[in-house]
Parts: structure tokens; sequence; C-alpha cells
């Protein structure tokens, strides 16, 4: 118990040291909004490879690849360099000026148009491949399946929060 203790004491003191005169350089953005950013670096491309890779048998080796490429590099391009290229309101983005009064689009719609754009050229590298992708994962449907009470449950939580995203939004 001491060492744990002893762990969360010397945790605190280096976040202290770090924010004490913003070393990570986070400012004002705040430590979920600057992990979540960095995050979103790596997980369009990730996500859309998983996707199509679970649940189309058609995708191949060569997308995953290309697919988690694509995804780093569009997000990278949107985050960094598309209002400067295409102007701060496109019909896929909307750029705000950010503290340091440049063009920021902000991370969600980065993540997700890179999502859009690498499920897009995933799909156009897998239809130039082989029809059937041999080492694909066969889905059994059972594993689907729900008792009658927690589909209850699911379709009950789903319906409140629809409730509060609409009241709130």
């Amino acid at each position: 118990m001491w060492i744990g203790r002893i762990a969360i004491v010397v945790a605190m003191l280096i976040a202290i040291g770090f924010t004490w005169n913003d070393t990570l350089g986070i400012s004002g953005e705040g430590g979920f909004t600057f992990i979540q950013k960095y995050t979103g670096f790596i997980s369009p491309g990730v996500f859309a490879m998983f996707l199509l890779g679970m649940f189309w048998k058609r995708t191949t080796g060569a997308a995953a690849v290309v697919g988690v490429i694509t995804g780093f590099v569009l997000s990278v391009v949107f985050n960094n360099y598309a209002p400067q290229w295409f102007g701060p309101e496109t019909i896929l983005y909307t750029a705000f000026l950010n503290k340091d009064g440049v063009y920021e689009i902000p991370f969600l719609i980065c993540m997700g148009w890179a999502f859009f754009f690498t499920m897009v050229l995933m799909i156009a590298v897998s239809l130039a491949g082989p029809k059937v992708n041999p080492k694909a994962f066969a889905l059994d449907k059972t594993m689907f399946k729900v008792a009658p009470s927690t589909l209850v449950l699911i379709v009950v939580t789903i319906l409140l929060l629809t409730a509060l995203y609409v009241r709130f939004w």
C-alpha cells in the first residue's frame, strides 16, 4: 500500500512539474482534448481497417496498409494544412480562429473526414484486388444474439441517450 501511495505522490509531483510552465504545450486546451487530438492522427486509419477487415470479406492486406497510412496522412492534412490550402470554409468543414489567430478545424471533424476518405480509398483498393480474401474472418451470426431482456435494456438505453442528445443539442 505504501508503494501505491508513494507512486501517486510522485505522479502528482511530475504532473505539477509538467503543467507549471506548460512543458507539454497544452496551455488552456485541457489534457483530454490534447490526448484526443493527437490520438486522432492514428485512430481514423486503424478504425477503418478494423471495420472493413472484420465485416467485409473482400478487404485485402494491401487495403489495410493503404488505410493506416492514408488515415494518418489525411489526419495531418486536415489538422495542419487544410485551412491554409483550401480556405477556412468549404463544403467539408468550417475552420475557426484559435487563440493564436490561426484557422483550425475542430479535431472531431478532422477525424471524421480522415476516416471517411480512408474508407473510400480502402474500398477502392479492395475492389481492385481479388473477389474474396481467403484469409477473411468468418463471422458466426449466433455471436450477436442476445436474450430478450438484454435487448430491452439496449433499446431503453439508446432511447434515453437519444432523448438526452435531442434535449441538450
